[in-house]
């Protein structure tokens, strides 16, 4: 695309922004409910245009855009303080996935659901036995006839008690050396057999669930790809989750509120700069880091759109986004100081105990998705190349 056509999708993107965007959306401290409510009428208007997922083919839901064109569309929605599309198992993880390796039948049963946002997919990868080591895992997948009989137990499995689907990775060969005896399957959450138990985490309620597998015959033609291609696709499907994890680092995604606006309001700078030097500092870093973050994940989309980069460029990035945000909370509570000590009940601020929640919450931003340890080795064996 030559740079007037460019410009001017650019400018058909901010006129319909400006017509379609709920104002609610650019609020900082929205009504909860109203936001909600707003939110899915914004995500439906989006999915009919093929903006949740842009750069998809049109026959699949998307819009069909090229990679200047997205990038263009990315910027003016951040222009217009629209909130970024939701991080979605389906949207963010399964979809990519799908595009590269599904067959042609995969791809239209279940790509323009998750392209509009519709179906709900969770994953499933840990057990209570395979976490760092997911190469372990012991769910078993036994071929019978036209079905795969699967028997086991996931765990850490976000929204399965909500899901309408799972990508779930299984054993189908356990005579095979561990990385290459494992199947990806796609599972109906309704098939008989799943049962599903959700798992309270300190921040309260919570998405986490455990999810159990009692002779559950899953249909033969949801094996993704070959069996024993598992381990392969996983590895790919990990790429998009850490870059979404790393993502959380922005900080932009659905804040209580910004550091900025936090500080102003404990420290009363309202009309200035804050009188604390080290705090003002410490904010101020932040902020930077937050924006160096954002700056180098379109960098990186870029060139992964160009075929470059690597997989050290994910890890990377949810290593870094995952320190971030743990770091931007501990700095928020050291802001709110006893006022950060609630819980819930009167007397409490419901965004101080919102605040509270989310820097109890990051605590896992640590883990999910590989440790941070597990990071750190794969960036220093396969990109550094350092000696064990």
């Amino acid at each position: 695309m030559n740079p007037d056509e460019l410009e001017a999708f650019r400018a058909e993107v901010a006129q319909w922004l400006a017509e379609h965007c709920p104002a609610i959306l650019r609020e900082p401290r929205a009504d909860p409910g109203a936001l909600a409510a707003a939110e899915q009428g914004w995500h439906r208007q989006r999915a009919a245009r093929g903006w949740l997922a842009p750069t998809w083919p049109v026959e699949y839901g998307g819009a069909g855009l090229d990679p200047e064109q997205a990038r263009v569309l990315a910027q003016e929605l951040r222009r217009a303080g629209a909130r970024p599309p939701p991080i979605s198992a389906g949207l963010s993880l399964l979809g990519p996935v799908l595009l590269a390796r599904g067959n042609e039948a995969q791809k239209r049963r279940h790509l323009p659901g998750i392209a509009r946002d519709e179906m709900r997919w969770c994953q499933g990868y840990s057990e209570p036995g395979s976490g760092s080591d997911l190469a372990s895992l012991s769910t078993r997948a036994v071929l019978d006839g036209e079905y795969y009989v699967v028997d086991g137990q996931k765990i850490w499995t976000s929204h399965a008690d909500q899901a309408d689907w799972m990508f779930c990775l299984v054993r189908t060969d356990p005579d095979a050396p561990k990385h290459e005896g494992i199947s990806f399957l796609l599972i109906d959450m309704k098939t008989a057999g799943i049962s599903v138990a959700p798992i309270r985490l300190i921040s309260g309620p919570s998405a986490f669930c455990q999810t159990f597998f009692d002779g559950v015959r899953v249909p033969r033609e949801n094996l993704v790809g070959q069996p024993g291609d598992g381990w392969a696709i996983a590895r790919e499907l990990l790429q998009h989750e850490r870059r979404a994890l790393g993502s959380i680092g922005r900080g932009d995604l659905g804040r209580a509120r910004t550091l900025p606006e936090l500080a102003r309001q404990q420290l009363g700078a309202q009309d200035g700069p804050i009188a604390d030097p080290v705090l003002r500092d410490q904010v101020a870093q932040c902020e930077l880091d937050s924006l160096a973050l954002r700056l180098t994940m379109a960098r990186a989309a870029d060139e992964a759109a160009a075929g470059q980069g690597g997989e050290h460029v994910a890890s990377m990035l949810k290593l870094w986004g995952s320190e971030l945000t743990n770091r931007r909370h501990e700095l928020m509570m050291t802001l709110l100081g006893a006022d950060g000590l609630g819980w819930e009940g009167p007397g409490f601020d419901a965004t101080d105990l919102r605040t509270t929640r989310q820097w109890l919450r990051a605590k896992g931003n640590s883990i999910e998705g590989g440790t941070n340890e597990i990071q750190r080795n794969l960036i220093a064996k396969r990109f550094l190349e350092l000696p064990q």
